[in-house]
């Protein structure tokens, strides 16, 4: 498989995406996006309220995602992009931008990642909205662009894998 264009770690709040994403941008000489910084001011309140975002809330933030990393890359940057793609549609919506992408999927128990949310700081996104995420979580099954990474080892791990993947 070709190096991608694109790399997407996805899974949810509190997997480790972001610091996944920004490592991987910084050894891979990639941009790095995060997703969370695309929402609107509205859906950021609503989540801060403890409230999930339905999908059709979520369909325009996706869509804006895709025209960013269509201009990304046209510019002729790589893409690390920190993405919680938890529904299938929103994955098919970036693939659909006709980039050459490669998901990353950050999957673990979700014990282990409701006392990493316990403990950080500053977050709009309470770990009073992990149980809707794992509803939302439609497994990437069978979708040949996805790799699952297992989030229970240290992060230098996680990223030696991601690089390799990246190659």
């Amino acid at each position: 498989m070709a190096a991608p264009q694109v790399v997407i770690v996805m899974g949810v709040s509190g997997s480790g995406k972001t610091t996944l994403a920004r490592l991987l941008a910084r050894e891979w000489q990639a941009t790095f996006i995060d997703a969370d910084d695309i929402h609107d001011a509205a859906a950021r309140a609503r989540m801060a309220a403890g409230l999930p975002l339905t999908d059709a809330m979520r369909d325009p933030w996706v869509a804006r995602i895709a025209d960013e990393l269509l201009q990304r890359v046209a510019k002729g940057e790589r893409v690390v992009l920190a993405f919680s793609g938890l529904r299938r549609r929103h994955r098919e919506r970036l693939r659909a931008t006709g980039l050459s992408l490669r998901f990353l999927f950050l999957h673990g128990d979700q014990a282990l990642i409701a006392a990493r949310m316990q403990v950080r700081i500053g977050h709009y996104m309470p770990a009073s909205l992990l149980d809707s995420q794992f509803e939302a979580l439609e497994m990437p099954l069978g979708e040949a662009d996805v790799v699952t990474l297992a989030i229970d080892r240290a992060p230098a791990d996680v990223l030696r894998d991601a690089l390799a993947l990246c190659a």
